[in-house]
């Protein structure tokens, strides 16, 4: 097929996880230069591939506020357009590609203010601090999640209520893209069953509640104007205090960010156990028995069954075409090149995700995340 067709989204947002996720390899800045890499190699090959998906959900899920969520989101997604056009990209070029990836809570007007907030900041900061002249540019495409960590082991089917309220609030806030949790996330991966329900609920939110036919429903509530103005103008105060901090690497390497999201966890964590907070099930309204579920087990075999298809693979892959492709990717990263185009050799060379992540390694070093607390 013609690459330039090619649509879909790579996730490709490694801020957050020096933050909150803890899924890194490389030490920040050569992690940002495979990013930038990607937005250069994607604006002239493929012009309908989302090249990143800036992710708040991971940020919120670690114990952030909703507002820190926000913050720390936007500012990581100028931190991208800042690399991009540092690099020499114009902005047009790349930044209509950027998309978000929002958590959806139990607070559904903040929830909703929150995503209005995005979409106001965002806009606002790509016209007169980027320059973008592409409304495309200011547009804020995001998709939604429901809140993993909102969801609880005890009396997992109210977990049903808690999801299909958080997909309201995205609705509601204008998502282009849903994922609605299973009830039973927290205790295991999803049954069947629980995945079906699921999509059920996003299929009657969809087709029967009629909230899917209005854009921005809650515009003009005087409530929500003004928590969304509040919540624009509490965000706009934590990126004067990354600044203070030296902005987002310089904030990562010393700990800012993560002292933020800490505190904010053990906050939460503080106010459920002092009953300043209701968590249903869990320390009100709690009932003996509790609810009966079947619980998905995942055979032992299943590792054996990869373990024999990996081994397939290297078997029938080629090793010379492999060894060359990862010699080629070694000396592109040495030289500091574009590494994308041998990356994607190195794919089809079927050299695997762990070999390809450790040529770069070799070249770029581990980051190992100091002690902070």
């Amino acid at each position: 097929m013609d690459i330039a067709k090619l649509r879909g989204t790579v996730q490709n947002d490694i801020l957050k996880e020096y933050m909150a996720q803890h899924a890194w390899v490389f030490p920040v800045e050569p992690a940002l230069k495979i990013i930038v890499d990607m937005f250069e190699w994607a604006s002239e090959h493929t012009p309908q591939w989302n090249t990143i998906s800036i992710s708040g959900y991971h940020i919120r899920e670690a114990g952030a506020t909703a507002v820190e969520e926000l913050a720390f989101t936007l500012h990581n997604g100028f931190e991208y357009v800042e690399r991009g056009m540092a690099r020499g990209l114009d902005v047009d070029r790349f930044a209509p590609r950027l998309s978000f990836f929002w958590d959806v809570h139990n607070d559904l007007f903040e929830e909703v203010a929150k995503m209005r907030a995005a979409r106001r900041i965002w806009a606002r900061h790509m016209r007169e601090r980027y320059g973008a002249k592409d409304p495309r540019s200011w547009m804020m495409r995001f998709h939604c999640q429901t809140a993993g960590v909102s969801l609880t082991a005890q009396q997992p089917l109210n977990n049903v209520v808690r999801v299909a309220y958080q997909a309201l609030a995205a609705a509601l806030a204008g998502a282009q893209s849903l994922h609605t949790n299973s009830l039973d996330e927290t205790l295991a991966l999803p049954t069947e069953d629980a995945v079906k329900l699921a999509l059920r609920t996003q299929q009657i939110l969809a087709y029967e509640t009629g909230v899917a036919n209005v854009i921005d429903p809650l515009g003009g509530s005087f409530f929500v104007e003004s928590l969304t103005e509040r919540m624009e103008r509490e965000a706009e105060a934590i990126f004067e205090g990354i600044a203070r901090a030296g902005g987002v690497v310089k904030g990562i390497e010393d700990g800012w960010f993560q002292r933020h999201i800490h505190r904010s966890s053990m906050r939460f964590q503080h106010e459920v156990e002092q009953h300043r907070r209701i968590v249903v099930g869990v320390n009100e309204f709690v009932d003996s028995d509790g609810d009966e579920l079947e619980v998905l087990k995942v055979s032992e075999a299943a590792e054996a069954v990869q373990r024999e298809r990996l081994a397939a693979v290297r078997a029938q892959r080629g090793a010379d075409k492999a060894a060359a492709a990862l010699d080629e990717l070694r000396a592109a990263a040495s030289r500091d090149d574009n590494v994308i185009p041998a990356m994607l050799d190195c794919a089809r060379a079927y050299c695997t995700l762990y070999e390809i992540r450790h040529v770069l390694e070799e070249v770029y070093g581990a980051y190992r995340e100091p002690i902070f607390f």
